[in-house]
This record gives structure tokens, C-alpha cells and sequence, in this order.
């Protein structure tokens, strides 16, 4: 193990960044900084990230590691602010120029999460007002100043203060100062401000404007104000530094120096100068940033990583040398010293205050969270009618007492005052995780499936020796709306959405590090093209998948692409910077469904803004936990779209069946409640289970859209919830790869053949025909078979035996392996009934499924399938709404194949939604599928329609045309839906798009004229015809061009579309869309094709050795083709003319 640095001269880094709060500006999370400065010899170091605190919880985190490996280092928590003297005045200034320009745009800010600090432009005078800003150091000397600094942030991210810079002035600095030590920056900072704007004056003005600043931070501040000395080899630096001493003299402000790291070693310099460049890559690289990187660091003047105090000493001796000027070497060395003094004497050893924090307001005056927890559950279990029986009685106490103990009720109350107000505006899920599994959240309505029912395991949710928070995943039929609305009510510094941090990732990296070297972009595409195919098969052996989809990481496409590794070793530099730049935050954006529920949060951290939308500064998922661990308690809202498909169904439900025309949405949930709530709607019901789920009809079945997952369903045939539960758990990678589906079906179709080894385990295994499924039964057996085992053992037993090696994880698994054989042998098991049985448990614990989540799940699907079985209309238009545009053409398909007709585009009869015939038969296309046709043009129509004539159309005397405007006429015509107003005055579509349209007539006299003018025009060809709707609606008429008399021979002889490829088979059809010629590299002719099929899924096909004279490909028409495919090149031919059928 290397020793650390030894320095002679104490110092701390006071002004520090990284990649964490200061993207595209420094490189290297806090982690990284910490441990190079301690390894330099430091034993503090600050970190003052560009306007945020985005950092603070890596640091806190690592300074915890750190101690746990004796290693004693102070975190300083602070942040480089952005300061202007006055909000309130610039405002004034901002709005003033804003109203005199004539392009107002200029001056819309862009409000996002992510600040890259323009270097060069804050050091000099700014001229544009929207960038005004000086940099000033805020360093928390105890909880009161990080409070404050939080505060401070927070209002600098909100309402005038945040125009694309967050912004803390004089009087906010006054308010929030306790506990904060202030110093002037950089040559961006408050004092180099003065020195930018007077420069052009003189000394004199420069001086004056200087004392005023210092005058008014030492009111503010006293002896916690200091000037901030830095050494480079820029000539203004000095200039500036003999000015700041000067303050010192004059008001005997103490000075200190500082390193202003923006790199946690001294080798990445270069790294550096390519993020910061690649951070302005499509926004217009600024001048100060050259084309190409620098050779060497001496060319830029400055080196930015966590100096220690002899190289501080040296890089003032070397750069007051080289810009020629003398500084008194003592005052420069008590400055340098003075840091360790401030960081040590000044400012306490502390971490942030980690204390939960959830809302108040969630228990009523009076009362604890563990009353009102317990009162609110047996109020629940009463409703429910449950209070009298005593298994739901017992399991209730014992749920309540173990979140009570583990502090979890007012997470609980919490988690409910969201549930009731999401019931109240919109449908929300049966239940989702493991958090299904317990009764309280059931009694709470939280979730919708009775646990006890299903057999659903609390322990499996929460256990009494556990750590961490419980995790209530939450469906609602749309997020973002509920979020806002609990923004709205409980304010938005009690509700805040979670941040994710995105970062750079290898392809993209590649792109764009081999773009700025000059690298042709064929040779990158041939690598970004093929890693992922090339790797993917290796990674899978390696981790023994042989099903399903897998997504290599970054480790494997480095260890596995063999195209990556030769370009890699080809260009050893590019290397060098991916591996430095990987990982790196690129942008902000926001977490699916996370939200911090607390009060005053922006009092506890420092609340940023991204899209207007207050958020966290830290993040948690499955990369980072920053969140928690701080304090603060994620809560998961997330959207379900099929809770979107059962709100539109049912409001279709009540207007066509219930005389309901305009149904509330209390009038949805009321409908919901009294038909098809998990306690209400008939889960047995054989019709739903044979003529959905046997038969195979998948419109929009929850967990049934793949093909894979449907053609299982229907060869296992599920009758009830559990089965399907099984079925959605078995259809994974791990098991299908173990062929756990075939065996699973075999077992079904014969029960009387499985062989339990005793009665106990045919109890918990029956259900699922003697297969280990669930998690939850290893957890089950283990109690039942063990000796003295609980269930919250046997749900730590899940968890060991995906663990490998031999450590405390091991020793823990071995204790439990012996009170469960020893268990076993009592219960009159042999010992190698028991030990096969433990290798059952080794075998499955990778595979089983959670139980409390499929089922939930599974409620869902079947509620999905009842409606299509008894609304089948009403159920197929919701399904059509909600389908993205990528699958709307696969979903038109499957309604035909129910029997149903789709009616085209029509003025007349489409609505906003898709809407149903009166005779139930007929599916009619809504006009909110053409493109560039807004709702306001739509109402416009429904309002008044119908139209006989065009000429009603055109010329309604209450039509607002402003709203109905030129250019939705022209997409309502190219997308036909017009073509009813076609009348025998038109020689075809082309004319009446160019009479009515395209030179849109304001008169009648105008329109008639136009008729005559361009009777010409005729007709558009067919293919035109089909390109404009395309274009407009994004759907391809795939039953237009494949006739019933091809799709049915295409049936007979078994061709798959190009989509559901069978490479044994090697034959398939497919509709070619685009063809383009292009020549290899030994100038041979070849083809690109892409083509379409009734999955609406694009496909290329290269064709190699064509004759652009004889291998015609005719757009638009369907083909049915033998061809080659691998992983590499994908779909291809060498043959076409043999090889390519036109079916029509």
C-alpha cells in the first residue's frame, strides 16, 4: 500500500468542485476528491459545487466509509453561490430590457437542474443581463450554517431569483448568514466582479467599488468574510490579488489561497478539457475553448486538483514568477496555513442532521403515529367486515407492532394520506411489490388483494430485525398529475420529485470523443453497431442465461466486443478517456415516480429546479442511495397505463350503457367499485378464464403483449389468480432458460403424477404443481420444515442463497441449513430428503418470483380480460387510445380480428377519442391522431359539425378560424379525413387538397374559382396517398396493402412476419417502406430495405449483389422472402430476384 504525502505547510482545500454539482465543468465524484486528498496529505477538504449542494450526500457517505477504514477526514460542506447585490433591482433591469427588445424569446430563461458553469464568460465583465452573476464561497461551519446554506440555495433555485442561473443576493446572505463563513472566489467571484466592471475606469474605480463590497460582506458577516487569493499563470489573477490585499490592509480582512480543484488527480487534466468541450457539443462552443486540447497543462496556465500545502507554496512561487510579480512570501504563506486554522478551529466536525424526516400533518393534535396508526387500521379491518375474525385480528397486532417498533407509522400514514387523495382523482392499482403481503396496507387501502386470502407473507415486505425503510411501490392511472395535485395541496416544499442524474454513457462517448478527434464515422458506427450484439451472447454464457432479453454492462462490452477491443487498441487515447469519462453526469432530469414527502424540506436540503419543477438535489434507484440515508424517504407514484385503459373504458361503459353522457370521475369509481374491485368482481369466473386467457384473445392485456408471454398463457391454460400469478412469474429469463415453462405446463396437464416428498410440502407447493414459483414458499417451507425457524428467517434464507462465498453471509446460511435439517429429521424426513430439498431451495432462489406482486398484478390483468369478454367494445376503443403509435397499426389488427370494423378518418364522426359505433360494431378513428391537428381545432369541429358540403365547412359562420386554421385544413385533408365532402365538382384528392387547402379560399367566390383553377391537379397516385397517412397519423395501413386473401394464404403455409422471425424456418413477409442503393467497399451494388409488418415494427434487410435494371423492390407491397440472418449484419440475401416473392 503506497504511504501518504507528507506536507510541511497545513493547508485544507476551501474551493473545491466535482463532477457531482458541477457537470461538463469538473471531473470526478466526491469520493474521488476525498480520497486523493487524503492520500495527498490533507485531512479536510471542502466541496463548493457551481449554485448546489448536488455533492453533499456522496460526501457524507464517503466520509463515513473512510472512518469505518480508520481513516480520519473532515467533509466541509459548502457551495460556490451565484451573487448579484440585488434580486429585486436586476429583476427590475432584466424586465426593463426584455420589454424593449423585439425578440422577447432572448429572454425567456431556460430553468434547468443542470448549471454548466461558463468559465470564461463569468471572468470578465458580463454584458448580458440573463447571465449576470459573480461567484461567491459559502462554507458551513455547524448544523445552523448548513441550514442556512440550505435555505439560501433553495430560494436561489425559485421565483425571480432562478433565471438560468440560481442567484443569492445581499439581503439574502443578511437573513440566512448564521453559522456561514463567506469568501470572494475566483476571477469570477464578488471582488473580481468589481476589478471586470471598473477595469476600463482605473485603479480608483476598481478600489472604490471593492471597498463597498467588502464594507457590506463584513456587515454581514464580520470576521467570517475573507478574501480568496489563487495562483495561475493569468496576469488579471495577480492584478486581482494585489487588489484583495489591499482590502486586507485596509479593513484587515483575513486572506486565505485556494486551489479551486476541478479534478481529483493531477494526470485527468486532460480528460477535463475534453468534458468541458463535449458539454457544449450542438449549443455553439464558446470562444474561450479552443478546436483542438491543449498539448500541456502548462498551456492552460493552471493545474486544478486537491493541492497540498507545499504544492500550494510552490505554485505561488512558480506563477508570481513567471507573470513577474512579488508578494510578501509570509503573508502568502499565513494565507495558505489559514485555511487549516479555519477548517479546524472555525468550522466543527459535524455531519448533517439525518433525522427522518416525514410530515407532521399525517397525525392528528394530540395523538402519536403509533395511535393513529392502530386506531385507523381497526377502523379499516371493521369496514372490511374482518373485525371478527381472529386470523386477521392476530395478523393485524402483529403488523402494527412491527412497525411500531421499527418507527415505520408514520411512514405508513403517510403512504395512506397519498392513497387518499390519488382514490379520490383517479383509478389506482390492486397493489404492487411485496408491500401487497401486508394486512395493514390492505385495511388502510393502500392496497385493493386480500393477503391473507392469497397467502401473501407480510414477513416478505418487512421483518422485525430488518434495516432500511419499507418500499410502497404506488400505481395511479397517471403520475404527474397526482404528484401536482399533492404539490397543490400540501405545498411544494412538502412535496418534492425525486432527481436522476443521467450520465455519460459508452456509445455515445465513443460518438462523441472519435467526432472531436476527426475519426470517420463509418469506422465508429461499424464499433457502436456491433459491441452490443457481439457481447451480449458471451455475457449471458458467463452468467448462464440462455433466454430472454440482456443488456451488457459496460464492463462486459469492454471485456467482450471483440470490434470494440480492436478499435480500442487502434486509438489507445480514446480509450484513456472513456475510461476517465464513463460515468460522468451528463444532464438532470426527474425519477419515474419518486417523490420526498416531508415539511420545510427546503430547510433540510437544497432544493434545485429542473423544468420549473422544485427537486431533490440527491437521487435514489438502483445506482445511488442518497436519499435515505440523509433523511429523507422516497415514495414511488408511478403510472400504469392500463389504469388508464380501465378509466376510458368505463366512462365508454357508462355513456353507452348507463344514459351517463359526461361521466365524473366519481362516477368511474363508483362504477370501479361496485363491478370491479378485487372484492367485488367474480375472479372464478369460467367465461373470462376460457375465452380470454384459453382462447388466446390478448387486446391489451396487462402482462400479455408479447408473444412469448401469450402463446405460454394459452398452452397452460390458468383458471384462477394463483395460476397466472405463476404464469407471469415463470415467464422470465431465469426460468425459461431452466425450461421451468415446459415442465410447469407438463405438471399441470397431469397433477396425479407429481411426487411431494410429504404432506407439508404438497401444502405450500400444490398450488403451483409441486414447483418452487414463489420466494415466498422457500420462506414457508424453511418455517414449517425447520426447527424453531421463523418466517423472518426464512425470508433472510431467500436472500442468502443467491449470495455466494464463504463469509458472514455463509456462516449465517450454514446456521439456518441446520435448524432446517434438523427440523426436517424431526418432522420424519431423512437427512437426504433434506438436503435435496435445501438444493431445491439453492436451485429455485434465483428464480422465484414475489408472490405478493404477481398476484396483485395478476388482478390487474384479469380485470383488463373482463372487461374485453363482457365490453369488448368499449374495452377495444380504451385499448386503442392509449397504444403509442409504434404498436396503434398491431392494435387496429387485433380489433379486426375480433370481429370489429375500424372506420376511417372522418370530419363527421371522429371525435378527440376513439369512439364506437351506435350498433357496437364499428371502431371510428379520432382526429387527435393526425398530427399537427390541436385539440382546438378539434373542438371546433365537434362542435359544429355535421358538414354536407365543404362549403359549411369553410365558411360556418360560428367557427373561430383562427383556431381552425390553414394548417389543420391541410392535414385534414392529406390525412382524408375529408374525403365525405368530396364532391363530383373534384377530379380527386390532389385537386380538392389544392382548391380547398392549399390555397385556402376565405370566400365562397374564392372557392368556386379554385375549382376551375385547379380541376387539373386530378388525383394523388395510391402511393401518395399512403405516405400522407403515414406521415400524418403514423399508423400503415397494413390491411389496406396485405388483402384478406393474402393474410390468409400467409396463415396456411405458416409465414411469420419479419417481426417473429424463425431462423429454422428462414422464410417470412414483410412490406418494403424505403429502398436505398448503396455500394460496398469493392464497389459492389447492394441494397438497404426497410421494411414493415403488422406489428408495426421497422426492419432492415441489406441485399447484396443487386442490379438496380432487374432487382426492383416496390414500395408499399407486401413480399414474402427466404433469408439470412445473424447478429452482426442482421437480415440478408444474396440471391433477391430467387429469393424476394411480391404477393400482390
Amino acid at each position: 500500500m503506497n504511504s501518504r504525502t507528507e506536507s510541511s505547510i497545513p493547508f485544507v482545500g476551501l474551493h473545491a468542485h466535482s463532477v457531482a454539482g458541477s457537470p461538463f465543468d469538473a471531473l470526478g465524484y466526491p469520493p474521488e476528491h476525498m480520497d486523493f486528498a487524503y492520500e495527498n496529505g490533507m485531512d479536510a477538504l471542502a466541496l463548493t459545487d457551481h449554485g448546489n449542494m448536488n455533492g453533499l450526500a456522496w460526501q457524507v457517505l464517503h466520509a463515513k466509509k473512510m472512518k469505518r477504514a480508520g481513516k480520519e477526514f473532515k467533509p466541509i460542506f459548502g457551495c460556490e453561490a451565484y451573487f448579484i447585490p440585488s434580486v429585486a433591482k436586476w429583476k427590475e433591469e432584466y424586465e426593463e430590457i426584455k420589454n424593449a427588445s423585439k425578440k422577447k424569446s432572448d429572454y425567456e430563461a431556460d430553468n434547468s437542474g443542470t448549471t454548466v458553469e461558463d468559465e470564461g464568460a463569468s471572468k470578465k465583465k458580463i454584458k448580458s443581463v440573463l447571465n449576470r452573476r459573480r461567484h461567491l464561497i459559502l462554507l458551513a461551519m455547524n448544523q445552523t450554517g448548513l441550514q442556512n446554506i440550505f435555505k439560501m440555495i433553495s430560494r436561489s433555485y425559485s421565483g425571480d431569483n432562478f433565471y438560468r442561473y440560481p442567484r443569492v443576493d445581499y439581503a439574502l446572505l443578511k437573513k440566512h448568514n448564521e453559522g456561514v463563513i463567506a469568501a470572494s472566489a475566483c476571477l469570477g467571484g464578488v471582488y473580481a466582479g468589481n476589478y471586470w466592471e471598473n477595469r476600463d475606469i482605473g485603479p480608483d474605480a476598481i478600489l472604490g467599488a471593492m471597498r463597498q463590497t467588502t464594507q457590506k460582506m463584513q456587515d454581514i458577516f464580520g470576521d467570517r468574510w475573507y478574501g480568496e487569493l489563487q495562483w495561475n499563470n493569468v496576469p488579471e489573477q495577480h492584478e486581482l490579488n494585489r487588489y484583495i490585499i489591499q482590502m486586507h490592509q485596509e479593513f484587515g480582512i483575513d486572506l486565505i489561497s485556494t486551489a479551486d480543484s476541478h479534478y481529483y488527480n493531477a494526470d485527468v487534466w486532460k480528460d477535463r478539457e475534453l468534458y468541458k468541450r463535449l458539454g457544449w457539443l450542438g449549443k455553439g462552443r464558446p470562444d474561450y475553448l479552443s478546436d483542438e486540447l491543449p498539448v500541456s497543462v502548462e498551456e492552460i496556465g493552471y493545474e486544478l486538483y486537491p493541492k497540498n500545502g507545499d504544492q500550494m507554496f510552490e505554485s505561488y512561487k512558480k506563477y508570481s514568477e513567471e507573470c513577474g510579480v512579488k508578494y510578501d512570501d509570509k503573508l502568502v504563506l499565513d494565507s495558505i496555513k489559514r485555511t487549516h486554522q479555519i477548517a479546524h478551529e472555525r468550522i466543527e466536525a459535524f455531519l448533517p442532521d439525518n433525522t427522518v424526516r416525514l410530515p407532521d400533518f399525517v397525525v392528528p393534535e394530540g395523538s402519536t403515529a403509533g395511535q393513529t396508526l392502530a386506531a385507523l387500521c381497526v377502523e379499516g379491518l371493521r369496514s372490511l367486515g374482518l373485525a371478527n375474525k381472529q386470523e386477521y385480528v392476530d395478523r393485524l397486532k402483529h403488523e402494527v407492532n412491527v412497525i411500531e417498533d421499527r418507527g415505520f407509522s408514520k411512514y405508513f400514514l403517510t403512504m395512506k394520506a397519498i392513497a387518499d387523495v390519488a382514490v379520490t382523482r383517479q383509478l389506482v392499482g390492486a397493489g404492487r411489490g411485496s408491500a401487497a403481503g401486508s394486512l395493514v396496507a390492505y385495511v388502510l387501502n393502500i392496497t385493493q388483494v386480500d393477503p391473507i386470502k392469497y397467502g401473501l407473507q407480510f414477513e416478505r415486505f418487512l421483518t422485525k430485525g430488518g434495516s432500511g425503510y419499507p418500499d410502497i411501490d404506488y400505481d395511479v392511472s397517471d403520475p404527474m398529475t397526482l404528484k401536482e395535485e399533492l404539490i397543490d395541496e400540501w405545498g411544494d416544499d412538502s412535496v418534492v420529485p425525486i432527481t436522476n442524474w443521467n450520465t455519460l454513457q459508452l456509445r455515445s462517448l465513443i460518438k462523441d470523443i472519435s467526432k472531436f478527434y476527426g475519426i470517420e464515422f463509418t469506422e465508429v458506427n461499424n464499433v457502436t453497431s456491433k459491441m452490443v450484439y457481439e457481447a451480449t451472447p458471451l455475457a449471458k454464457k458467463k452468467h448462464g442465461i440462455t433466454a430472454g432479453v440482456y443488456a451488457p454492462t459496460f464492463e462486459e462490452l469492454m471485456e467482450f466486443s471483440e470490434s470494440l477491443q480492436k478499435f480500442l487498441v487502434k486509438y489507445p487515447h480514446i480509450k484513456t478517456h472513456i475510461e476517465k469519462l464513463y460515468g460522468q453526469t451528463r444532464s438532470a432530469s426527474r425519477h419515474a415516480g419518486g417523490v420526498v414527502v416531508g415539511e420545510n424540506l427546503d430547510q433540510w436540503m437544497p432544493l434545485i429546479n429542473s423544468g420549473g419543477v422544485r427537486q431533490t438535489p440527491w437521487s435514489e434507484g438502483q445506482n445511488v442511495r442518497h436519499l435515505e440515508p440523509m433523511g429523507f424517504i422516497k415514495f414511488d407514484i408511478l403510472g400504469l397505463a392500463s389504469l388508464r385503459m380501465l378509466e376510458g373504458a368505463i366512462e365508454r361503459i357508462l355513456r353507452r350503457h348507463h344514459g351517463i353522457a359526461d361521466p365524473t370521475f366519481a362516477d368511474i369509481k363508483d362504477y370501479y367499485d361496485k363491478n370491479l374491485h378485487p372484492e367485488v368482481i367474480d375472479l372464478e369466473d369460467s367465461d373470462v378464464w376460457q375465452n380470454i386467457f384459453h382462447k388466446g384473445k390478448w387486446a391489451g392485456i396487462f402482462q400479455f403483449t408479447e408473444t412469448g408471454a401469450q402463446s405460454f398463457c394459452k398452452n397452460a391454460k390458468p383458471d384462477n389468480i394463483i395460476d397466472l400469478a405463476a404464469i407471469t412469474s415463470i415467464y422470465r429469463p431465469g426460468p425459461l432458460s431452466a425450461n421451468v415453462d415446459k415442465k410447469y405446463i407438463g405438471a399441470k396437464e397431469d397433477p396425479d403424477d407429481i411426487d411431494y416428498v410429504n404432506d407439508t410440502v404438497r401444502g405450500v407447493t400444490e398450488e403451483t404443481y409441486g414447483f418452487l414459483i414463489f420466494q415466498e414458499q422457500i420462506a414457508m417451507l424453511a418455517h414449517k420444515l425447520g426447527k424453531d425457524l421463523t418466517l423472518d428467517e426464512g425470508n433472510k434464507l431467500r436472500k442468502l442463497l443467491t449470495k455466494k462465498g464463504t463469509g458472514a453471509a455463509s456462516a449465517e446460511k450454514d446456521k439456518i441449513f441446520d435448524k432446517f435439517r434438523r427440523g426436517c429429521v424431526e418432522k420424519g424426513m431423512r437427512d437426504y430428503e433434506a438436503r435435496e430439498l435445501w438444493e431445491t431451495f439453492e436451485y429455485f432462489s434465483g428464480y422465484g418470483f414475489n408472490k405478493s406482486h404477481a398476484v396483485s398484478y395478476c388482478v390487474l390483468s384479469y380485470q383488463c380480460a373482463y372487461l374485453l369478454n363482457y365490453y369488448p367494445a368499449e374495452w377495444l376503443a380504451a385499448f386503442l387510445d392509449k397504444e403509442p403509435e409504434t404498436r396503434k397499426e398491431r392494435a387496429i389488427a387485433t380489433a379486426k380480428s375480433l370481429g370489429y370494423n375500424v372506420e376511417p378518418l372522418n370530419v363527421n364522426t371522429s371525435g378527440v377519442n376513439w369512439e364506437i359505433s351506435e350498433d357496437g360494431k364499428t371502431l371510428i378513428q379520432p382526429l387527435s391522431s393526425i398530427k399537427g391537428l390541436g385539440i382546438k381545432a378539434i373542438e371546433q369541429i365537434i362542435e359544429h359539425r355535421p358538414f354536407n358540403t365543404i362549403e359549411e365547412f369553410l365558411f360556418h359562420e360560428k367557427i373561430v378560424y383562427s383556431k381552425l386554421n390553414k394548417k389543420s385544413i391541410h392535414a385534414l385533408t392529406l390525412s382524408q379525413a375529408m374525403n365525405e365532402l368530396i364532391d363530383d365538382r373534384f377530379t380527386g384528392l390532389a385537386h380538392f387538397y389544392a382548391a380547398v387547402a392549399e390555397d385556402r379560399p376565405r370566400k365562397e367566390k374564392n372557392l368556386h374559382d379554385n375549382i376551375e383553377k385547379y380541376a387539373p391537379e386530378g388525383d394523388f397516385t395510391e402511393e401518395e396517398k399512403l405516405e400522407y397517412l403515414v406521415n400524418l397519423t403514423g399508423v400503415f395501413p397494413i390491411n389496406a396493402v396485405v388483402t384478406p386473401r393474402v393474410r390468409q394464404r400467409l396463415d396456411e403455409l405458416y409465414v411469420p412476419p419479419i417481426s417473429e422471425f424463425d431462423p429454422e424456418l428462414g422464410v417470412t413477409w414483410f412490406i418494403p417502406r424505403e429502398c436505398k442503393l448503396k455500394k460496398s467497399k469493392n464497389g459492389k451494388n447492394f441494397y438497404v430495405v426497410k421494411v414493415i409488418d403488422d406489428n408495426n415494427e421497422t426492419t432492415t434487410i441489406r441485399c447484396w449483389g443487386v442490379d438496380p435494371d432487374k432487382d426492383i423492390v416496390q414500395i408499399n407491397r407486401p413480399y414474402m422472402a427466404k433469408l439470412n440472418y445473424n447478429q452482426q449484419w442482421g437480415f440478408s440475401t444474396f440471391s433477391m430476384r430467387k429469393m424476394f416473392k411480391l404477393l400482390a
